[in-house]
């Protein structure tokens, strides 16, 4: 018996080898096998390459995420492997100090540090946004459509800038430093979610200095000279007596700034990959756009863009029978919940009229469930609005040849073409 074995009692092993399951937790280009076979073989596992305890099962994961305080999202961003000494070093010298802005902080201080945020992610802000968003997307498809040879690229065409400029708008940001930005958040979710050797991790540790010293200088900025926008809105609420400080301020931006453009360009890019190839299911948004909101719902369910999230045992506990010892590590496989047959029948059919869509986990559940998922959502529903509007006869480019990132816990695309005739 080895010693993970001994560790974990009842609860089967992955090993070195990655041959078990066939999961492998890096690998995104259909890592949806592996996930029904845990389901199936061995829902609670643990696997020893990650050192996290696997939980496949949609029951066990909304379990998991509406009991925070067995199970902790302290662990979310850490590294899934430890910043080596260059990297530390590195950021210590260039005053590196965020923490977290919501995700992995635990009640109280979540509890109080999420009211003050959610007074600036109202409703009517967000309403603000949609004007802009529908000028900018016809702006790129007017661009994408003017292509000579009638193709383009879903991810670098549209994808890649909107969701950026539009957090950068939300917060009063640089509306010019999308490629910064984007540079930026490459460099945390490689720091954070890929597997990296010391001297790899050496560049991103410069970006997120950079990155953690930008987001000090919005909220000097804005403190100076309030003005209408997140950040501001923030520093309101802080002057009218909420318990905010500016160092959390500025790590709710490090937070945003990321999470609020790059699951959305990858959601776009998912929803275009697999609606496309679908095409009665693409015909019956054209004809009926009503449908689009559930047809989004839907994509998250199917192909969403966090496939695994993490939490950490704060005191020996069970998973469905499995003894999880206190400080244990847990992999949250999301992408498989939302395929779980328990809860949707047919779940590898893709089907934008299903019933109980919304019950999917892809924004989490619970205390910590996205604060900025009505935007996301916006964002998707007026970008298939536009397309269907004015070319629904957009098809995908050999879609099955699409490769992804290799990433823990994010399934990102790297390119979605399309193509289309003129009418």
């Amino acid at each position: 018996m080895t010693t993970a074995e001994t560790r974990t009692g009842r609860c089967p092993v992955i090993h070195n080898g990655g041959e078990d399951y066939g999961y492998e937790p890096f690998q995104m280009k259909d890592p949806f096998p592996s996930y029904e076979r845990l389901r199936e073989e061995a829902p609670i596992a643990f696997d020893e390459r990650i050192g996290y305890y696997v939980v496949t099962r949609y029951d066990d994961i909304k379990a998991i995420f509406a009991d925070p305080h067995t199970f902790s999202s302290e662990n979310t961003a850490a590294p899934v492997r430890p910043y080596g000494p260059p990297a530390k070093q590195i950021m210590a010298d260039g005053g590196f100090s965020v923490y977290s802005g919501l995700s992995s902080r635990q009640p109280p201080e979540h509890t109080r540090i999420r009211s003050a945020v959610v007074k600036g992610f109202t409703p009517r802000r967000l309403r603000q946004l949609e004007p802009a968003i529908r000028e900018r997307v016809t702006e790129l498809l007017d661009a994408m459509l003017g292509a000579p040879d009638e193709q383009g690229e879903i991810v670098r065409d549209i994808a890649y800038d909107l969701p950026t400029e539009t957090i950068l708008k939300l917060i009063g940001a640089d509306p010019h430093m999308v490629t910064t930005f984007k540079r930026w958040s490459d460099s945390r979710a490689a720091m954070t979610w890929a597997d990296l050797d010391d001297e790899q991790q050496i560049p991103h540790a410069h970006n997120l200095v950079d990155y953690w010293q930008e987001c000090q200088r919005i909220v000097s900025r804005w403190k100076e000279s309030p003005g209408d926008n997140f950040t501001s809105d923030l520093l309101r609420a802080q002057a009218e007596g909420d318990p905010i400080t500016d160092h959390e301020i500025a790590s709710v931006l490090y937070s945003l700034l990321f999470a609020g453009h790059e699951t959305t360009t990858t959601l776009i890019a998912n929803t275009l990959r697999v609606l496309l190839p679908a095409r009665e299911q693409w015909q019956a948004i054209v004809a009926d756009p009503t449908a689009i909101p559930a047809a989004v719902e839907e994509v998250l369910r199917y192909s969403g863009s966090i496939v695994a999230w993490r939490r950490r045992a704060t005191r020996d506990a069970e998973i469905a029978g499995v003894p999880i010892p206190q400080g244990a590590d847990i992999l949250l496989v999301i992408g498989s919940a939302n395929r779980d047959a328990s809860r949707f029948p047919d779940p590898d059919a893709f089907d934008v009229s299903r019933p109980n869509v919304r019950e999917h986990l892809s924004f989490g559940f619970g205390i910590h469930t996205c604060i900025g998922a009505p935007l996301a959502r916006m964002q998707v529903k007026v970008v298939l609005e536009e397309l269907t509007r004015r070319v629904p006869q957009l098809r995908a480019v050999d879609p099955d040849g699409i490769e992804f990132r290799e990433n823990l816990s994010f399934r990102v695309p790297t390119a979605v073409p399309v193509a289309w005739d003129e009418v």
